[in-house]
């Protein structure tokens, strides 16, 4: 984690902690970092207020949810002036399956993380993916398997 002077060992090592497993009781985390309940939630209160921490979410199975497919989508503007930028990154929001979208400064502008069900229907967002504003092309790359993902799936709680 990298050292920031406003956070002491314990606030990091909360954090730590509540990225492996948002869900522990304030009870646990502080028996974990070795201080008490109260000071531990007046911590966590704090990081939460001061933005280090910005919320918590479930974690899905996608192969459960028959969502397996993982396709990584370069896409190059024709445009990318401001509003061009910004008229995409609005409709780009709209689309269910982007699970992620980066600007990427290099040969192409935007990298996307899409995740649909199998081939046929990544094809069909592909093709409302060319549709939205200002995309001149795009070029995609299936995922065969993922080695590292920020997401642990066997830490299930």
């Amino acid at each position: 984690m990298k050292n920031n002077s406003q956070l002491d060992r314990y606030d990091e090592q909360i954090i730590s902690i509540l990225g492996e497993n948002g869900r522990l009781p304030v009870t646990e985390i502080a028996k974990r970092i070795g201080i008490s309940k109260s000071p531990c939630q007046a911590r966590l209160k704090r990081l939460l207020s001061e933005g280090y921490i910005i919320g918590f979410k479930a974690v899905f199975d996608p192969v459960k949810l028959g969502r397996e497919h993982v396709a990584f989508t370069e896409v190059k503007l024709s445009d990318t002036r401001e509003l061009a930028l910004e008229a995409f990154n609005q409709a780009v929001r709209q689309v269910p399956e982007v699970e992620q979208c980066h600007m990427i400064a290099g040969q192409f502008d935007y990298l996307l993380k899409v995740r649909t069900s199998n081939i046929t229907d990544y094809r069909k967002v592909l093709g409302n993916l060319s549709t939205l504003p200002n995309v001149a092309n795009t070029s995609t790359f299936v995922s065969m398997e993922s080695i590292i993902d920020t997401v642990v799936l066997e830490n299930k709680t």
